[in-house]
């Protein structure tokens, strides 16, 4: 009877400890004949194991244990509905004491709360503090976002990112917010300290750059400075992060040989977006209404439906077949497009390597390495890239304007600006728009405050230089769009062009000697102000990120350092407009001016390759000659294949390719991928969330970047540049038509 009861107790609790679950019942009438082994089998949960694994005893223990862990898995699952603590704190206070005070003090956390810091950040800190000690999740992930001193300092590893999404994605208690704060630090050591130098010339990669933790760091990477990355409460403010981590970072580097200056800008602490604005949702719509007129255009071109003439100017259809096509004009020079587009993709590389120098990388003193050598001045030399397109636009202008003031004897200057501001403007509106109002909502990541939201900000305010064509004049660090210092300094240049056309044409010797001695005085003003104000138009290695900016602000956006070369176009376009197209020269001058221009060419593209190395210090001389003379000898070459294939008087393998048809599509495409290349790079360095390891001809040619250029350039081409040339067409030939019948009334 005994033994009855204590198997019918067992049954009934475990019955109860299975309530609503389907489970086998057992009844008084068939329980005296069941054996322990056959109640095993029934009790067991786990068929798959036998039931001589267990004494009945043991079973009932582990049914019992079962039913605990599975109260507690209940429990455990409605603890952690609160993410504002640690529900598991009271139930394992005195083990989490210890792993936290275990952990803190291996990798020790960043106090925000430290220094003379806002009373609100000040009590955040302590909660965030407090809530880390629990391991509460939202501190846990605050404490993990922070960046932690890596490996590979000596391979140049020292700028940490830390984790920006899961910093910006914090909600912690009593309303804290997670902020993502990207510092610069600069390290300097103690000069009388030999032991140090050599490990803190490892650490900065060999000053591949020089900066200071003031340089403008939007256009120019600040390659010298240190990037932290600290996750903190979002009360505490740019000045609170400041003052608490060169607070921390005094106690540790007092009375050792390292110096270190904190500065935390205000734009690189980032929270989590809430909103986009209205202006942004405007010029989003635009683009879409400007997408939607091109389609109703081509339905209209396509299906023959008379309308205006203006409304066709947006077809896409249409557009594209002039996109495509391969059709010379009238009086085309054809090897022009063909040095366009060398230089287009050699701008397109050495920006692109520029680009690359805002980024981390694990192994950066090694790519420094990789990169102080001869072989670089291929992207060292970004300057030489701009002054063909200057040539081309004073030879297109004079080819242009001798046609028409031998045609009509005279200029309708009026109509000319007019034209050049129809076939400039819409595209670069276009591009302020959008990189002024939308690219800013379009990603995010550690640095993109500092490469795209500055740019959208420095726009905002100086919009209006850029569509006077006077914004390089204000300094290379402030422009809105740096990149197109280029259209200011053309629209001056052309500006200007009429008056020495004119000069040239009405006065051909006086207007020559003129014009050659404004491309000598061009030319001096360029080696002097370069010698005396000790700049670089070659990116040595070594160089100050000062240095730089001073070079561009005092010489390389400037129309008068630029004008030689414009000047040399003027000559081209002349020349070509007077030299018959059979005219033969004299084989002793063919050769003395190939050999003549390829001599030139090699010393101003190969000739400052030694300022590469990464042994070099700078001498003025190098950099001034560099600057007053590689201009004119990297134009010279394709200025004399210009000529030399347009009379005839060539037709060598090099004349050949840059007369391929193909380069006709570039060439409609190159002002859109002047345009677009650089929005397309910063939007790239502004997402990159962690260190890279650097491999230079997987990011150099990063084919997928290049196929964005190339998708946004046709976009541009095909929705606004080639509609609003259609445009000017059509007003220049009704004005033509006007014109026409107001004298023959």
């Amino acid at each position: 009877m005994g033994i009855f009861v204590r198997i019918w107790t067992i049954v009934f609790l475990v019955k109860l400890s299975y309530a609503g679950k389907s489970v086998d019942v057992l009844t008084s009438n068939n329980l005296n004949t069941l054996e322990e082994e056959e109640i095993l089998l029934v009790l067991s949960r786990n068929k798959t194991i036998s039931a001589n694994n267990f004494t009945l005893i043991e079973l009932i223990e582990n049914q019992r244990n079962h039913t605990i862990e599975t109260s507690k898995d209940t429990l455990r699952t409605e603890k952690l509905d609160d993410p504002h603590t640690n529900s598991f704190y009271n139930d394992f206070s005195e083990e989490i004491d210890r792993e936290a005070k275990r952990l803190l003090q291996i990798l020790p956390a960043y106090n925000p709360g430290v220094g003379r810091v806002s009373p609100q950040c000040k009590r955040h800190s302590e909660i965030f503090h407090r809530e880390l000690a629990k391991f509460t999740l939202w501190a846990l992930k605050m404490y993990d976002a922070t960046a932690k001193i890596p490996s590979g300092l000596l391979n140049g590893n020292i700028n940490q990112f830390g984790d920006f999404d899961e910093c910006i994605g914090i909600q912690g208690s009593e309303g804290i917010q997670g902020q993502y704060c990207l510092a610069y630090l600069h390290l300097k050591i103690d000069e009388s300290r030999i032991d140090l130098k050599h490990l803190h010339r490892l650490v900065h990669s060999h000053y591949a750059f020089k900066s200071n933790i003031t340089d403008a760091g939007h256009r120019l990477p600040r390659y010298s400075i240190v990037n932290w990355a600290v996750c903190t409460p979002a009360s505490c403010n740019f000045k609170d992060v400041e003052t608490s981590l060169h607070d921390i970072l005094t106690r540790y580097t007092s009375q050792t040989g390292l110096k270190i200056t904190v500065k935390v800008n205000k734009e690189m602490c980032q929270v989590k977006r809430k909103s986009i604005p209205n202006e942004t949702m405007f010029v989003s719509l635009f683009f879409m209404a400007i997408f939607a007129l091109t389609i109703i255009a081509a339905c209209y071109d396509h299906y023959k439906i008379p309308t205006s003439e203006l409304l066709l100017s947006f077809s896409l259809k249409r557009n594209f077949k002039k996109l495509i096509s391969l059709e010379r004009g009238q009086n085309d020079i054809a090897t022009l497009h063909g040095v366009r587009a060398i230089n287009a993709m050699m701008l397109v590389l050495a920006h692109k390597s520029m680009a690359l120098f805002f980024n981390p990388y694990s192994n950066r003193t090694e790519m420094s390495e990789y990169l102080g050598k001869p072989w670089t001045v291929i992207g060292r030399a970004a300057s030489l890239y701009t002054d063909p397109f200057i040539m081309l636009s004073g030879l297109l202008t004079s080819y242009s304007f001798i046609e028409k003031l031998k045609k009509n004897g005279n200029l309708n200057i009026k109509d000319e600006y007019l034209s050049r501001l129809i076939r400039i403007v819409p595209p670069l509106a276009t591009l302020i728009l959008l990189c002024t109002y939308v690219l800013p909502y379009f990603g995010s990541g550690p640095q993109w405050n500092l490469v795209v939201t500055e740019h959208a900000n420095i726009c905002k305010r100086t919009w209006w230089r850029n569509f006077l064509f006077i914004h390089n004049y204000f300094g290379f660090e402030s422009m809105c769009l740096t990149h197109t210092h280029h259209l200011g300094i053309d629209t001056q240049l052309f500006i200007l062009s009429p008056l020495m056309i004119l000069f040239l044409y009405k006065k051909p010797k006086t207007g020559t000697v003129f014009l050659i001695i404004c491309a000598l005085l061009s030319t001096a003003l360029r080696y002097f102000v370069t010698y005396y104000k000790k700049l670089n138009n070659y990116v040595f290695f070594g160089t100050s990120i000062k240095q730089l900016y001073d070079t561009a602000n005092y010489s390389y956006i400037l129309p008068s350092h630029r004008l030689t070369v414009y000047i040399i176009g003027i000559f081209i376009g002349y020349l070509l407009r007077y030299l018959p197209k059979d005219y033969k020269m004299n084989k002793i001058t063919l050769y003395v001016g190939w050999i003549l221009c390829t001599i030139m060419f090699c010393c101003a593209f190969f000739g400052p390759a030694h300022m590469g190395s990464i042994n070099y210090i700078y001498n003025p001389i190098d950099a001034a000659m560099y600057n007053a003379f590689a201009p004119i000898g990297w134009c010279a070459i394709f200025a004399w294949v210009i000529v030399m294939h347009h009379t005839g008087n060539t037709n060598g393998w090099f004349g050949k390719f840059l007369a391929w048809k193909g380069f006709l599509i570039t060439t409609k495409l190159s002002y859109a991928i002047y345009l677009t290349q650089f929005p397309i790079f910063f939007y790239n360095v502004g997402s990159i969330r962690s260190a890279e390891h650097f491999e230079f001809f997987s990011m150099q040619f990063n084919l997928h970047e290049l196929l964005w250029i190339i998708m946004l350039s046709i976009t541009l081409t095909l929705l606004i540049d080639t509609p609003f040339q259609n445009i000017k067409n059509y007003l220049m030939r009704k004005s033509s038509k006007t014109t026409k019948l107001l004298k023959m009334q």
